[in-house]
């Protein structure tokens, strides 16, 4: 029987979303702190001709934080600039439209090359570091996704408190990753394989056990896998009596486990904050807020040496000259042409970037002020009011996803000191009667009694309960018990003196 083939022609409608260059790039520019934000621009400039700094000394007005007006730029200088900019659009517009016949240009669009990863300086920060070697394992889109999260919901020494399950939600509500607890903790597991030994554990007991793991089989090891893993209780309440007894250990090996078990590092985020090569990590502040004597706030960018960014006369020029003779042109010159063109449009996408990632970062710190106004007021830790990811979207209008990459590896300079943006984020609870309260003003008050208790008869966490609903927080004393180790504090046996 003979067999034909058949050519059919459907017509289908299909929803997707897709990104622009501009949405792309200002995803990547608005994560990056000042310092490393400068660093991009330098490499932007060199590998793109037509991007160029302007010669006035002058701060651009898209860096001035009062300006609502052009500034002091006179009126000739002004319209001369306006006209340029209007011949280089109508120039880039016809260009489009008049060589269909010439090899087709995505439309200014970045290559892979242009968007491969920027390398910044000799020093890398915690999370830089991490990030890395996530570039090193073998993992799929969907992994590496995860993995990023897991990363960016660390907290700063290193350990992930923030429970799965959360985790799952919060990958399906902000990104659209419907994802399993399972598979969050198949890539759980790929974190806590990097270094340093014990990141991404859940707990100072997986934490202790991870680095454990990483020692070369021996009976030393065996013994302190025990200690951590069936009498960890005993361990942090230092009943080394009851555990030598257990263990039937010596004197000597009595002596020799401990002095190992010191050598546990319970915060491997902080062996982290000193900086890859010969240099700390400097801390550069992003937003600047001044805290006047009336109680007025008011803050500033950090602008550093940004320069103002600008498109390159000569290319400007080239194109105006073309919109002027293009009846004449050959074809190896219009070719030319569309290089211009191309970088002309990156250089105006990268601009517009910039000044978007400015807008985005004023916003967000507008509305962190407004929200907690009273720490800047006082410096008051306890101040501080619940505050979360979601009320500053809603504040802003900016995405869940916009505001959490402002927030990262960014600094705020205050009266009262430097503080990472995310300090002033923290949850809350609800009380009985309605009252929503900080966990961190919770926190402070949990450390002022233990600071001024009887040293010789400590708080118990019991009598810490008490103490903090006689002052307004009614908690359970499991949550006294949590808050106390998240502040570092020994049960009550351990803090008598």
């Amino acid at each position: 029987m003979a067999q034909s083939q058949i050519q059919e022609q459907t017509l289908q409608q299909k929803l997707q979303q897709s990104i622009s260059q501009l949405q792309y790039l200002h995803s990547q520019l608005v994560e990056l702190p000042i310092a490393q934000l400068m660093e991009r621009i330098d490499t932007e400039m060199n590998d793109n001709p037509a991007l160029e700094a302007s010669a006035s000394e002058e701060a651009p007005e898209w860096l001035d934080e009062t300006a609502d007006e052009p500034g002091d730029e006179d009126f000739a200088a002004q319209q001369e600039r306006e006209e340029r900019q209007s011949e280089l659009d109508a120039a880039l517009e016809g260009l489009g439209r008049d060589d269909e016949e010439l090899p087709v240009y995505q439309g200014g669009r970045a290559t892979t090359e242009e968007r491969e990863e920027m390398v910044y300086g000799e020093s890398t920060s915690f999370y830089d570091q991490l990030h890395q070697q996530m570039l090193e394992v073998d993992l799929t889109e969907e992994q590496r996704s995860i993995l990023e999260y897991l990363i960016g919901s660390l907290d700063d020494d290193g350990l992930l408190r923030k429970p799965l399950e959360n985790i799952a939600d919060e990958l399906a509500i902000y990104h659209g990753i419907d994802v399993s607890v399972e598979k969050i903790e198949e890539v759980l597991r790929v974190l806590q394989d990097f270094d340093p030994a014990g990141i991404g554990a859940r707990s100072l007991q997986e934490c202790l056990l991870i680095q454990i793991g990483r020692r070369d089989d021996s009976l030393l090891k065996t013994l302190m896998a025990k200690v951590i893993g069936r009498y960890f209780d005993d361990f942090t309440k230092n009943h080394w009596k009851k555990i030598r007894q257990e263990l039937k250990l010596n004197e000597v090996q009595t002596e020799t486990l401990q002095k190992e078990l010191r050598k546990l590092n319970p915060k491997p985020g902080s062996a982290m904050s000193e900086t890859v090569g010969r240099s700390l990590h400097q801390i550069t502040p992003d937003f600047i807020v001044d805290t006047q004597d009336d109680g007025t706030v008011t803050f500033t960018l950090n602008n550093g040496d940004l320069p103002q960014l600008q498109v390159s006369q000569s290319f400007a020029d080239l194109l105006k000259d073309y919109q002027q003779n293009k009846g004449s042109m050959t074809r190896q010159v219009k070719e030319a042409l569309l290089y211009t063109k191309q970088k002309v449009d990156a250089a105006q996408v990268f601009i517009s970037a910039v000044q978007q990632r400015r807008r985005t970062l004023t916003l967000t710190m507008k509305a962190i002020l407004q929200l907690q106004h009273r720490f800047f007021e006082d410096g008051d830790e306890a101040s501080l009011r619940p505050m979360i990811l979601k009320d500053v979207a809603e504040r802003t209008g900016l995405d869940l996803s916009t505001i959490s990459r402002v927030t990262t590896a960014k600094y705020v300079q205050t009266r009262w000191g430097i503080f990472p943006l995310k300090f002033f984020f923290s949850d809350g609870i609800v009380t009985e009667s309605g009252e929503e309260l900080s966990t961190r003003e919770i926190k402070a008050a949990l450390q002022e009694l233990i600071d001024h208790e009887d040293k010789h008869a400590p708080l118990s966490d019991d009598a810490l309960r008490e103490a903090l609903k006689q002052k307004g927080y009614p908690i359970a004393r499991r949550t006294v018990a949590k808050y106390r180790e998240q502040l570092g504090v020994p049960v009550a046996r351990l803090r008598k003196s």
